[in-house]
Parts: structure tokens; sequence; C-alpha cells
């Protein structure tokens, strides 16, 4: 009888002051699965990028993802599922097109989902994946 493979955790963080204040990771790597968790258009300070601008803030989120994921050695191609949260349906086609720059080939499940509202007001997209790290199969 053949035993589960044991996966040691790694959490990473962003080092964001929201981090340690709320007791969660920016990403929670356990064996080829990563799980980054929601994610806004912020700076390592927590300051907002792109105020009012939501394709600025989907990119820079994106970004903020794609630095997550490199952190644990993955990268936007094992992204296999994104949750988007929008405060304002009028943005969904802004938004959904930032997230077709950087998946369009990759073509992760997705789900959008309107939302009342964020953390901070002035937050108007926050974004989740989860990745499965290939290898090479």
């Amino acid at each position: 009888m053949s035993q589960m493979p044991i996966f040691k955790r790694e959490n990473i963080s962003s080092g964001t002051p929201w981090e340690p204040l709320a007791g969660y990771s920016r990403a929670v790597h356990v064996g080829p699965f990563v799980y980054v968790s929601g994610t806004t258009a912020t700076d390592g300070e927590g300051k907002i990028i792109g105020l009012g601008d939501p394709e600025a803030q989907a990119f820079k989120t994106l970004q903020n993802i794609e630095s997550a994921l490199k952190k644990v050695g993955a990268q936007l191609t094992d992204v296999v599922r994104t949750r988007i949260y929008i405060t304002n349906i009028e943005n969904a086609d802004v938004i959904c097109r930032v997230h077709g720059r950087f998946f369009r080939d990759i073509r992760p499940a997705c789900t959008l989902v309107v939302v009342k509202g964020l953390i901070v007001p002035e937050m108007l997209v926050e974004i989740e994946c989860d990745a499965v790290i290939h290898s090479g199969q």
C-alpha cells in the first residue's frame, strides 16, 4: 500500500501591513498547489495604486499576483482558476479586458462577482487565484 505524500507548507508574504494584522498570507504553497489570497492594487506599504481607475487597479492587482506566484517558482501559466470581485458592474468590461491581457492564452476557470464593497472603499477590484505548478507533464 502506498502512502500519501507529505507536502511541506510555505506561507508567502508580500510585506503589506494587512497580512499580520488580519492573520493571512499573500499566498500559500503546498505541494504543487499555490493559493493566492484576494489581491488588490496596492504597493508594498499598502498604498492604493490607480485611485478611481479600474483598468490601472486591475493591472496592478494582476502584477501583484504574478509577483506572489514567482516567489514560489510558479508563473501565470500555472494558474487554473481566478476569482474577480468588483464593486461596480460598469467596470466589468475594462477589468475583464485586463484579465484577458494576462490570461488570454492560459484561459483559467474564472468567476466574476459584483460586491457591495471591498475592505477600503477606494479599491475597485480584488482578484484571487489558484495555481498548480506543473512538472512538465
